[in-house]
Order: C-alpha cells, then sequence, then structure tokens
C-alpha cells in the first residue's frame, strides 16, 4: 500500500518539530543548571537550527533589578565585535576595493610612518590573523592607570607612536593575539571607504540585518545590563573610541541571532564575506584560524568561533555551516571559564 505523500510530509514535519524542540530543552537545561551554579550571573542564549530561532535567559539586569533578562538585554559583545571587523574586511575584499595578501602600508592613515624594517612585510590577512608581529596595548598597565575605562588612554596618537616606534617585528608569521591588529584593520576600512568605522558596520551590517540593538558610540538604553568583574565588583561598559574595531560593539542575543542567520545564508552579503573569513590564514600545532576567526575541527564536524572578555562580561559565538546551527552566549561577569564550559557541554551533548 501506497503512503500518501501529504502524510509522509505530515510526519516529517512533526518528526522536525520535535527534534526541535528536544534540542532547545536540552540548552534551556544545560543553562538553568548552570544559572543555578552561579546565581549571581546573568545569562542570555541565542540559537539558531535551520533558521528556526529560540531563546533563554536567566538572572536579572543588575543585583539591585527586579527586570528580568531576555533576548534583548544589551551585553558587551566584546571581542566578538571582531569577527564584525574581518566581515567588513572580506565584504571589502569582494567589492575589489582591498585584497587580503596587499600590504598594508599604502592603505594606513597619514600619521603611520612604518620603520624601513616593517616596509612590505605585513598583509591585510596578517593583522586579521594575530600573526603581524606588531607591538600590542600594554592592558596591565592601562587598567592599573583606570581599572573602570582603561581603553580611554588610547589615542590615534598613541597608536600611531607605538607602531612607529617598532623597529622589529616580535614573532612575525606566529599566533599573537592583537588588539592593534584588528584596530588597525578598522583605520584601514575608514582609508577604504572614506568613512568612520561607525558608518561602515551600520550601512554594511547594523542596518541591512536590521540589528536595531546593536550599539555603538550610544548605549545609553534601559535594557543594559550591569557587568561585573570576576570577584563580583560592578564594571562599567566601555566607552567608545579608537579600538572599537577591536572590542567596544554593544549588542544581544537577538540581534547576534540575525546576525548568525546571515552569515549561514551563503547568498546575503554577509554570508558571502563569511565565507571569506573561513578560509585558513594561520595554522600550528595548537590553532588555527580565519580572518578574525577560530576553526575547530574534528572527525565530525567543523566550528568557527570567537569568544570575547571585557572587564565585566564575556560571550561567545560558535556555528556549524554544515548542519546550519549557530549559538550565541552572554554573561554579564567577566567569567571565560563559564561561558567556555557551557558551549562545551551544549556541543558534545546536544549539537553533536
Amino acid at each position: 500500500m501506497k503512503t500518501p505523500v501529504k502524510f509522509l510530509a505530515a510526519v516529517l514535519l512533526v518528526s522536525s518539530f520535535s527534534f526541535g524542540q528536544d534540542i532547545t530543552k536540552k540548552i534551556d537545561s544545560i543553562v538553568k543548571d548552570s544559572y543555578q551554579k552561579n546565581p549571581g550571573i546573568g545569562i542570555s542564549i541565542g540559537f539558531i537550527n535551520n533558521g528556526e530561532e529560540y531563546y533563554t535567559a536567566y538572572g536579572n539586569l543588575d543585583e539591585k533589578s527586579n527586570v528580568q533578562i531576555d533576548e534583548n538585554s544589551i551585553f558587551e559583545i566584546a571581542s566578538i565585535t571582531k569577527i564584525l571587523t574581518s566581515n567588513l574586511m572580506a565584504q571589502a575584499i569582494i567589492e575589489k576595493k582591498i585584497k587580503a595578501d596587499d600590504y598594508i602600508d599604502g592603505f594606513l592613515p597619514k600619521q603611520y610612518v612604518l620603520n624601513e624594517n616593517l616596509k612590505n612585510k605585513i598583509k591585510i590577512s596578517d593583522l586579521a590573523s594575530h600573526q603581524s608581529g606588531l607591538p600590542d596595548i600594554d592592558f596591565g598597565k592601562l587598567i592599573q592607570l583606570d581599572p573602570q575605562q582603561p581603553v580611554n588612554s588610547v589615542t590615534e596618537k598613541t597608536l600611531a607612536e607605538l607602531v612607529n616606534n617598532c623597529t622589529e617585528l616580535k614573532d612575525y608569521g606566529k599566533y599573537r593575539y592583537s588588539t592593534v591588529g584588528f584596530t588597525l584593520l578598522g583605520q584601514i576600512l575608514e582609508k577604504v571607504y572614506g568613512k568612520s568605522y561607525d558608518q561602515i558596520i551600520r550601512s554594511k551590517i547594523i542596518n541591512p540585518l536590521k540589528m536595531k540593538n546593536t550599539l555603538t558610540t550610544d548605549f545609553n538604553v534601559k535594557n543594559q545590563t550591569v557587568g561585573h568583574n570576576p570577584e563580583g565588583g560592578i564594571q562599567e561598559f566601555f566607552k567608545w573610541n579608537v579600538t572599537a574595531p577591536a572590542g567596544l560593539v554593544k549588542s544581544n542575543a537577538s540581534d547576534m541571532v540575525k546576525y548568525l542567520k546571515a552569515v549561514l545564508n551563503e547568498q546575503s552579503s554577509v554570508g558571502k564575506a563569511a565565507l571569506i573569513t573561513e578560509k585558513i590564514f594561520y595554522k600550528d600545532e595548537k590553532r588555527e584560524l580565519g580572518l578574525g576567526i577560530n576553526i575547530v575541527t574534528d572527525d565530525q564536524n567543523t566550528l568557527y568561533m570567537k569568544s570575547g572578555d571585557s572587564m565585566g562580561q564575556s560571550s561567545i559565538i560558535c556555528y556549524n555551516r554544515a548542519k546550519k546551527w549557530g549559538i550565541i552566549i552572554l554573561l554579564n561577569q567577566r567569567n571565560s571559564k563559564l561561558r567556555q564550559n557551557m558551549l562545551n557541554t551544549i556541543c558534545d551533548t546536544v549539537l553533536k
């Protein structure tokens, strides 16, 4: 006896729905367990699976508030900003305004005068894959000067002096995490497009994707979470300045899921650019890097991810292009161990 096509379609739909429900229930259980073990930390999670969105959150905006965190609550995404900057750079590559293997010399603002030893040495891709060898900002010293706003001391002038005074690249071609690298990428984008980084990210990512709660220069909003340092003390959100392309965007789970949806859509401008960032530009025995993104591969899965830590918040974004899922985890305390443990548990017990 033949099974009616409509019946088969209905069975498949119910099966798919049940499978989706099962995944979201398991994710919620993991997040709830993490919150119960860390009740002082607010958590917001966004998950996308084959275009279907799911959100869960625990905790309040701050200890004195009864307002619960949800998918619209604002967090610092910190260094997740770097994948946005890399995507912008990849869009510029697609538009033939720049190439990944171009040397940075002709694209830097005029205040930069590279030492002879550095000329025609550093590529755009070197900046975006943390192997330029340039000196980086000394956050330890900056934190001592201003524990709440350490990047306030970083200006266009101090950055130019840091780069111009460099006579030898340290470990060029080897991985060394770099805030300066992505700050320079932002300035290169500004020169390429003749606009501010704020204008560029708005015109090419925030506005087209309708990410209405992704904030740059102005983030004084009612649904902003209160950040906490590892000891539980209140920590201010970083103010917008020249280092913005490396880590100063603020957003929420809902908007970052919109970004993930665009990334997984290979027909969108963001998705086409993401494919470029996912190419391997650096590899050693410990890691593989694309442009601004970490690549983690095993026998069955390839994951693309980027973590972020400000002084008072932690976050991580991860997606599997082949299986069409992505996840964003946001915490209102700097706690890289907790966010990584949650991601590992979700990946290992649910998504794989």
